[in-house]
C-alpha cells in the first residue's frame, strides 16, 4: 500500500499564527526560517522574529495518508516565494488575525493570490478567536466578503484541537475534489 502525501500551504498577512499553527500540530520539529526583525520598523513593534522563506511541518494522519504543511512568509517583500510554495498544493489554509481589521483588506488580496496560482479548495481560519478583541466569524465574513460557501472556522493557533478542526475541514474538501 502507497503512502500519499497532501501538500497543504497555510498563508495569510504578516503576524496572522501561521508559523504557531504550524507548531502547535507538527510531529516533526517545524523547519522555519525565522529570523529576527529589525529593531527600527513596524513589523519589530508586533513580534521579534518574521518567516522569510517558508516554515514546514508534517502530519501523519494513518499508513495511507501524510500532511505536509508549509508556512508562507507573510511579508509581501517575501510574496515571490508564494509562488513557489503553491506549486503542487492540494489546498490551502488562509490565516486571519481576528483581532487586526487593519489586516483584512491584505488577508483578503492574499486569498485571490492564492486562488490564482491554483484552483484548489480552500478554507479561511479566523485566528485569536480567544482574545476578547476577535471579531466574530460572521463579522469577518462579511469585513472580507467572503462569500456562504467558504468555510470559515473559528481558530486559535496555539490549540491543537482548534488546529486540527481546520486541517481536518480543508482534507475533508481535498479529499472530496480528488473522488470526483
Amino acid at each position: 500500500m502507497e503512502t500519499k502525501t497532501v501538500k497543504m500551504v497555510i498563508t495569510g498577512p504578516y503576524a496572522s499564527g501561521k508559523t504557531e499553527f504550524i507548531r502547535s500540530i507538527s510531529e516533526i520539529d517545524v523547519v522555519s526560517t525565522d529570523t529576527p526583525v529589525s529593531k527600527d520598523t513596524y513589523e519589530a513593534t508586533i513580534k521579534s522574529e518574521t518567516t522569510v522563506a517558508m516554515d514546514f511541518g508534517r502530519i501523519t494522519i494513518d499508513d495511507e495518508l501524510v500532511l505536509y504543511l508549509f508556512g508562507t512568509p507573510g511579508q509581501r517583500r517575501f510574496d515571490f516565494m508564494w509562488e513557489i510554495l503553491a506549486e503542487g498544493m492540494l489546498g490551502f489554509v488562509v490565516m486571519v488575525d481576528s483581532t487586526k481589521p487593519e489586516t483584512f483588506r491584505e488577508a483578503k488580496a492574499i486569498l485571490e493570490t492564492f486562488r490564482a496560482y491554483a484552483p484548489t479548495p480552500y478554507v479561511v481560519a479566523a485566528n485569536k478567536q480567544d482574545m476578547e478583541d476577535a471579531w466574530p466569524a460572521d463579522d469577518l465574513r462579511i469585513a472580507l466578503r467572503i462569500d456562504e460557501d467558504v468555510k470559515l472556522l473559528p481558530c486559535v493557533a496555539r490549540d491543537k484541537e482548534k488546529v486540527k478542526a481546520v486541517l481536518l475541514e480543508l482534507l475533508y474538501s481535498i479529499l472530496e475534489e480528488l473522488d470526483a
